[in-house]
């Protein structure tokens, strides 16, 4: 299958610009392979360490045997719904490695947090700093050199991201990503939306905000809602790491577990041990990374991931930036109206066809990579089915090849919209991403005074006040990396859409984030420079007119040039974000952390 000339284009772009730091990346892990056990070549008391608490059969194993040793790298903790699940994966992992003549071990943990819980909350400030925390950890799990391949349990929203920036500092290992799957529908996001609308309105109390809320949030599994955590998910499959159609299938079924289980035996089939040896270095390459862009972009997925993929892509040498984004923008069309870019949940969608379907249509129109390598051992058409249980065993049946509901999936002869769901703005602010595909059509051209917050809790409060019912651009600075950690800005977004439905032309601008949650209103975020490091968004003003073109991807400050130049840049004092609820721990990297449009890292390029 050939693709695009545009897709080519942005590849051979990426591939160009990114020679030298992925030819160092490749040589790294060339150099870290060996096709016999490392745990061989440990010291007598090392290796006794590290099968010290095993059972009779995997320690004689370990002890004796030259099979493959699987690591576990998990995000289980049983307070996150999301990560719940995986409480019950090593058991079934061990056992499925024992079967395929290998063995598992539990290599280490990594944190989970959840911006759900921390939303609005001091904690939130650690939530993007934690991607490159779980990266760590994933590097500490693994430096114990017991392992010929590694399977990664994570889902949401810098857990993933995490995990891979970390599997790839071990490029030379294969590794396999394994779900844990979205809940199961409760409240519809649209019905829990409206009574968040009627809280922030007074007209409803806390009891009843709580109990829409626990309706929607009910049971184990990822939210329902097309944020950040199911598109990780959706990443994973598109760039070969998942099993076919593995992605959005429920916890707590029989099909989940034999997934897993499944999933096991392929990482011990890829290992560095056997003759289809795929390390996750090969896997994630350039063709891989576009085939990701194309999938968010196609999904209207979550703007998190104009940083986690730079992040990562940096993490295999290779050199993503925001304009590769913009351009292949240009070429994929919205083919997906997931909430909160339609009414539908990812149960829905994967009702509606799924991954197969999408990738299917993807593939067909040439704008996708086929020739991939992926943990299959074979391309992307190998992607083409979805798991099914017959008598009781895992079997693969072919992908739909229509759209069960179109009103949630189409293809890409009828798409959404012409154009990707992500958008990214320039102009006298710097840089800037805005999710266009939620954006209703009449509102992808705003112009209005501005009124600038230094914080959240400020707009609500002026909200509450009455003073934004009126056409307005709310700016929200000093909330980038540097700031305070680049939280997410969602308490924003009730009174923001209530003033939209009132008829008021509004829009936001921040150097915050906002996730794939950000809703209908247009909002330009992660602008780069941020205000902490002297961006030009610290030199607006109250009543400064600005015109935002989601359309054109431009955002103008109607302001004479020489004077908006001249003015001063206003400061915060930032100590109450230094410390409390952790964050003192995390000033190195507040202080390390590069831009947005680099990827809000603290690791720079291989």
């Amino acid at each position: 299958m050939t693709v695009q000339k545009s897709i080519a284009l942005v590849t051979e772009s990426i591939t160009k610009r990114s020679a030298n730091s992925r030819g160092r990346y490749l040589d790294k892990i060339a150099k870290a392979f060996d096709n016999k056990p490392k745990r061989k070549a440990l010291g007598c008391a090392n290796i006794a360490h590290g099968f010290a608490a095993c059972d009779a059969h995997d320690k004689s194993a370990l002890r004796n045997g030259d099979g493959p040793n699987l690591a576990i790298v998990t995000s289980f903790n049983d307070m996150l719904s999301a990560h719940q699940p995986f409480e019950h994966y090593p058991n079934l992992i061990r056992a499925a490695a024992r079967t395929a003549g290998g063995t598992a071990q539990v290599a280490g943990g990594v944190p989970a947090m959840c911006d759900g819980v921390t939303q609005g909350e001091t904690g939130m400030e650690l939530s993007l700093f934690s991607r490159d925390v779980i990266a760590m950890s994933t590097a500490v799990a693994l430096s114990h050199q017991m392992f010929d391949a590694a399977v990664y349990l994570g889902v949401c929203d810098k857990i993933v991201p995490g995990l891979i920036i970390g599997a790839l500092s071990f490029g030379h290992l294969p590794a396999v990503f394994i779900p844990a799957g979205p809940m199961t529908t409760g409240l519809s996001n649209d019905e829990k939306s409206k009574v968040r609308m009627l809280y922030a309105q007074g007209k409803v109390g806390r009891e009843d905000l709580l109990e829409a809320e626990a309706q929607a949030y009910h049971g184990p599994g990822t939210c329902t809602f097309y944020g950040t955590a199911n598109s990780n998910q959706m990443l994973m499959e598109i760039m070969g790491l998942h099993l076919p159609g593995t992605t959005f299938v429920n916890p707590g079924t029989a099909l989940r577990d034999e997934i897993t289980k499944a999933s096991a035996k392929q990482a011990l089939s890829i290992s560095t041990l056997g003759n289809r040896y795929t390390p996750i270095g090969k896997i994630y390459d350039e063709k891989a990374v576009v085939n990701g862009v194309v999938g968010l972009l196609a999904t209207g997925g979550s703007t998190n991931h104009t940083m986690h993929l730079l992040a990562m892509a940096a993490a295999a040498g290779i050199h993503l930036t925001w304009d590769d984004i913009a351009d292949l923008s240009a070429a994929v069309p919205l083919l997906t109206r997931i909430y909160p870019n339609g009414k539908a949940d990812v149960n829905h969608f994967n009702a509606a066809g799924g991954m197969g379907f999408l990738m299917g249509e993807l593939l067909k129109a040439g704008l996708l990579h086929e020739d991939v390598t992926t943990i299959m051992g074979t391309g992307l058409a190998s992607y083409l089915q979805e798991p099914t249980l017959q008598a009781g065993e895992l079997a693969w049946r072919k992908a739909s090849a229509i759209s069960h509901d179109t009103t949630v999936l189409r293809g890409v002869a009828e798409p959404f919209q012409a154009t990707g769901g992500l958008n990214v703005l320039e102009g006298a602010l710097g840089r800037a991403v805005i999710k266009s595909s939620s954006i209703p059509a009449d509102r992808h051209v705003i112009e209005a005074p501005c009124r600038v917050f230094h914080s959240q809790e400020d707009l609500s409060a002026a909200f509450k006040r009455g003073e934004l019912h009126r056409d307005v651009i709310a700016v929200v600075r000093f909330q980038g990396p540097k700031a305070n950690g680049m939280p997410e800005l969602h308490r924003m977004t009730p009174p923001l859409a209530i003033l939209q439905d009132l008829g008021f032309r509004v829009a936001l601008i921040t150097d915050g984030r906002m996730s794939g949650a950000s809703g209908k209103i247009p909002a330009a975020i992660h602008v780069t420079p941020e205000a902490a490091a002297g961006g030009p968004i610290a030199r607006l003003q109250d009543g400064d007119i600005i015109r935002l073109d989601t359309d054109k991807g431009v955002i103008k400050v109607l302001v004479d040039a020489q004077e908006f130049a001249a003015r001063s840049l206003a400061q915060k004092d930032m100590s109450d974000n230094e410390h409390g609820t952790g964050r003192e721990l995390f000033a190195t990297f507040r202080q390390l952390v590069g831009a947005a449009d680099s990827g809000a890292t603290i690791f720079g390029m291989n």
